[in-house]
């Protein structure tokens, strides 16, 4: 599909990862409409857009974990740029902690709020959208719709983030059963596993934490947004691509890296 025959609803569109992916699609001539529970951020992503010069993304507020947010959104987003051909879900949160953890003699656990409402944003939010949009693709006889989930290398288990990590997994395994399912309507679904990033949601891992998984990575760097915008490009672009989760961690899903093998 060309960039710039794509009319897209980027969720999670006032985050780190997320508006990049707006802004990146909107230079190549795609249309776009973001979706946030942040208005303000939402706000400030269209300004951003306008201040570059390139035509501003339809913006508002969307609940993702709400049939009704999703259904108004989506019903406002067509409205404004016709039937919708790509979606990307790169709403996400973190609400970190050990399942257990003891403390001064005092015992500490996940809270059950904590595991709800990752899994609510992480996993129920992109099935909602993907279900909802699946089926205008339908209803609207569209050549090809492609759907792109954001993973994270955590889907394999991470200290801390039991929440976070079973959310993304259960992404993984959607992906594929959607990829399967939507496949006779022309529809691919792929996924995107990033490593560490370099965005604002870093801001919630301590820097000792961050420090770990950076020397864990053999590259020794976090990646750059831009980096994982290829790899979802790639999975918008090449219609062959479907059912997959792509990789891109600086080879930390190969293993640890070795110490001292790191260039100076």
């Amino acid at each position: 599909m060309n960039l710039r025959e794509v009319r897209a609803v980027v969720t999670g569109a006032a985050g780190g990862l997320g508006s990049h992916f707006a802004l990146e699609m909107m230079r190549q001539g795609a249309r776009v409409a973001a979706g946030d529970a942040n208005a303000a951020k939402l706000r400030s992503l269209r300004a951003e857009a306008q201040a570059q010069g390139i035509e501003p993304p339809f913006v508002a507020v969307l609940d993702v974990t709400d049939e009704v947010s999703v259904r108004e959104f989506m019903d406002q987003a067509e409205a404004d740029l016709g039937p919708v051909n790509v979606l990307i879900n790169s709403a996400g949160i973190l609400r970190d902690g050990l399942i257990l953890q003891r403390e001064d003699g005092e015992v500490r656990s996940l809270t059950l709020a904590q595991w709800r409402k990752v899994l609510d944003v992480n996993l129920t939010g992109p099935f909602l959208m993907t279900r909802e949009v699946a089926a205008r693709m339908v209803a609207a006889g569209l050549e090809e719709g492609v759907i792109v989930n954001l993973s994270s290398i955590a889907r394999a288990g991470n200290p801390g983030q039991s929440n976070y990590a079973a959310s993304k997994a259960g992404l993984d395994a959607a992906t594929r059963t959607w990829a399967l399912e939507l496949a006779p309507y022309r529809i691919r679904v792929g996924g995107v596993a990033p490593g560490v990033t370099r965005t604002p949601f870093l801001s919630g891992i301590s820097e000792t934490a961050l420090r770990d998984l950076v020397e864990s990575t053999p590259l020794g760097r976090t990646a750059e947004p831009a980096e994982v915008w290829m790899a979802v490009r790639f999975i918008i672009e090449c219609g062959f691509f479907t059912g997959r989760i792509l990789e891109v961690d600086g080879g930390a899903s190969m293993g640890h890296a070795l110490p001292g093998e790191r260039p100076a």
